[in-house]
């Protein structure tokens, strides 16, 4: 009999960060404990769909999201539940019963409660925050509102949508000066983020992102160093060393990001005072708490010249490709990538056995 528990990478998607997905997906799988779990992969291709791929070799090219791509030859399965169960069934019978799934899907359909959401119905543990907390920190716009609730400073933005009338790109300049940065409020790794520096140039910068959605936001621009720090836990979160992004390019680009490691240094542990980085360790996990957040997060914040900080964003599944800062981050505080994957799951499960205990059914 196997007793080891069923757990399912799933990756790629239907997102301009299919390919980032896919690189993700490759370290995290290269993690798991293979005698703990029994281990399925399900990549989803650019038209949705879910294909059953064999764990050693589910992608190919993944040195680089420029190269990266789903192996050939995967089997079609769909998910359904059996017995409060998420099974992946095949179209010629078969089945892959699973326990917990890691969504290693980032952006569209992947981090904004999509998927959460489908695998809740299906009775799967699902590693990372629930339906509402992806829903609100990929929309930048209603985690800003939230943050300003909570009294955590982020930077002055203003939120165009499409159809709608459009303030005067002068007007947005007189308001948010320039420097400013347009992106799409719902996308994530800086694809179609645009650093505005010219009131001509806004026009063209608002275009563009509103090829990837239909809410944009338009937000100042923040002098200061990019730290982040990596979060992990349920009610009672624990928080990593803080990590510094030191950008040599215009900004913190997706090429940059991915790409090419000479736009950018990765710093772990932050180059920061003692007294600093306890701060922005308190605030990460206040921000954590503001959005309901659960298994995991990574928090970045601008560090201004007087010592204070600005919430910038909560990414609920941060990047896990070769150099990412949210594995690397507990690694500099003595969580090792294997042992992390491991509490990922675990804190899923923990939360899954929360909301089993619940009454889903009531007669008066």
């Amino acid at each position: 009999m196997n007793s080891r528990q069923s757990l399912c990478v799933l990756c790629g998607g239907r997102s301009a960060e299919h390919e980032v997905s896919l690189c993700s997906a490759y370290n995290v799988v290269g993690a798991v404990d293979r005698e703990r779990f029994a281990l399925s992969v399900v990549g989803i291709d650019r038209q949705g769909q879910w294909l059953l791929l064999p764990p050693d070799a589910f992608v190919v090219g993944q040195e680089s999201p420029g190269t990266a791509r789903l192996a050939d030859g995967g089997v079609p399965v769909l998910p359904a539940c059996r017995d409060g169960r998420l099974v992946l069934c095949e179209m010629d019978g078969g089945e892959t019963a699973v326990d917990v799934v890691f969504p290693v899907l980032h952006g569209t359909y992947g981090e904004d409660g999509s998927i959460q959401g489908l695998l809740r119905m299906y009775g799967a543990a699902c590693v990372g925050c629930d339906v509402m907390a992806s829903a609100n920190c990929m929309d930048k716009d209603v985690a800003k509102r939230l943050f300003v609730q909570a009294g955590i400073p982020t930077a002055r933005w203003r939120l165009l949508e499409a159809g709608l009338p459009q303030p005067p790109a002068a007007e947005l300049v007189a308001e948010l000066g320039l420097p400013l940065f347009v992106k799409p409020s719902r996308l994530g790794s800086s694809v179609g983020i645009a650093k505005v520096k010219t009131v001509e140039a806004l026009p063209a910068a608002l275009a563009d992102a509103f090829r990837y959605d239909t809410k944009v936001i338009v937000e100042e621009f923040v002098p200061g160093r990019e730290i982040e720090v990596a979060v992990l836990g349920n009610r009672e979160p624990l928080v990593s060393v803080p990590g510094e992004i030191e950008v040599l390019a215009e900004f913190y680009s997706y090429d940059a990001k991915y790409i090419d490691d000479d736009q950018a240094r990765l710093h772990a542990p932050a180059k920061i005072a003692p007294e600093a980085a306890q701060a922005v360790r308190e605030l990460a996990v206040r921000a954590f708490r503001a959005l309901d957040c659960s298994g995991l997060a990574r928090v970045d914040f601008f560090l201004l010249a007087d010592g204070s900080f600005r919430l910038n964003e909560i990414n609920t599944i941060p990047g896990f490709t070769r150099i990412s800062m949210y594995p690397r981050l507990w690694g500099e505080t003595g969580v090792p990538y294997r042992e992390l994957v491991a509490r990922l799951v675990d804190l899923a499960l923990e939360r899954q056995a929360e909301q089993n205990a619940l009454v889903t059914d009531f007669h008066s």
